[in-house]
């Protein structure tokens, strides 16, 4: 390992992140917006200690296998880990790390407005308008559902997900949820706790997906489990694409089963299924939960946190574990 330590960016991180890591570590290559592919992090790792890297980087186990030994540590530029083999990266002594706790209310902001924007057409409406097609006001025009008052429930019931409930309540509505195991937040001693998801989608007039990706969760949200909701539901996923079946969602969205989704993951990122623009009761974004200056500076400064404690010889503050 070299005196100043060496890490590899699978990819250009903002500013504030880029001078302070600058400042005190030597950086492998000239990262770009776009992310490196798989045989350049391969060949720019030969080169360095570290990888800071996103989600948009797989780490799976055949691609941790090959990396070269001189790799001790990954640090991702998220929270979400389901891009990184921990059990493949323990076996080859990787030190793992992430950026918890920080993305929590830009996330929970993004879910309160796919869910606006969903329930009361927000999108379509907008582009109408955009494109010419708005001659004058109707009493029957972009007709959305009320928020307010309605049962919120919400699937996963972490960091995010009770922030997510906090925001809901300011909309009077009733917040169900499930989850591991019951919480006890402050200000959420009202929500009603479910032991199984097939209880909570009968009760959610508006669901809100906040759980992790894992091999359980993938597909959780699929045909039969969309059947369960009340009809006219509204279904808003802010976590992980392919925790819902999109497929189903398409053609219950076109049914009429969901009155609307908002989106701001969904399966093959960055490739929007072409199904979904047929759709006017769809408001989708493109992966911005944790688009704030604020945000994406704190995430890249925890990555750093990681870094700092690594090469200090101390134990990293965020580490993903088995």
């Amino acid at each position: 390992m070299s005196q100043t330590p060496r890490i590899f960016l699978t990819r250009l991180f903002p500013s504030a992140v880029m001078e302070r890591l600058s400042s005190s570590y030597e950086i492998v290559g000239t990262p770009t917006l776009e992310a490196y592919g798989q045989s350049d992090i391969l060949e720019f790792s030969k080169s360095a200690d570290a990888i800071f890297c996103d989600s948009t980087s797989r780490f799976d186990r055949e691609m941790i296998e090959i990396l070269p030994d001189n790799i001790k540590m990954i640090t991702t530029f998220s929270v979400g880990y389901d891009h990184l083999d921990v059990a493949a990266a323990s076996e080859k002594g990787i030190l793992l790390g992430n950026t918890p706790d920080v993305l929590t209310d830009a996330t929970a902001d993004i879910a309160l407005l796919c869910m606006l924007g969903a329930a009361r057409m927000a999108q379509s409406a907008a582009e109408t308008l955009r494109d010419g097609g708005w001659n004058s006001w109707s009493p029957t025009q972009f007709l959305g559902i009320h928020m307010s008052g309605k049962k919120l429930g919400i699937l996963g019931m972490g960091r995010i997900g009770q922030a997510v409930a906090r925001r809901a309540r300011g909309f009077d509505m009733k917040i169900h949820y499930h989850n591991r195991r019951p919480v006890t937040a402050r200000g959420l001693e009202e929500a009603v706790y479910h032991d199984n998801l097939k209880d909570l989608l009968a009760q959610s007039e508006f669901l809100s997906i906040n759980c992790p990706l894992s091999d359980s969760t993938h597909h959780l949200i699929n045909e039969t489990s969309i059947a369960r909701l009340p009809d006219n539901a509204v279904l808003v996923n802010t976590a992980r694409g392919p925790i819902v079946d999109e497929n189903a969602l398409i053609q219950a969205l076109k049914s009429g089963k969901i009155a609307a989704a908002g989106l701001d993951v969904f399966e093959n990122e960055p490739n929007l299924n072409p199904d979904y623009l047929e759709l006017r009761n769809l408001f989708v974004l493109p992966h911005v939960g944790s688009a704030t200056i604020e945000t994406r500076d704190a995430m890249g400064f925890k990555c750093l946190d990681n870094l700092d404690a690594f090469f200090a010889g101390r134990e990293i503050p965020n580490p993903i574990t088995l």
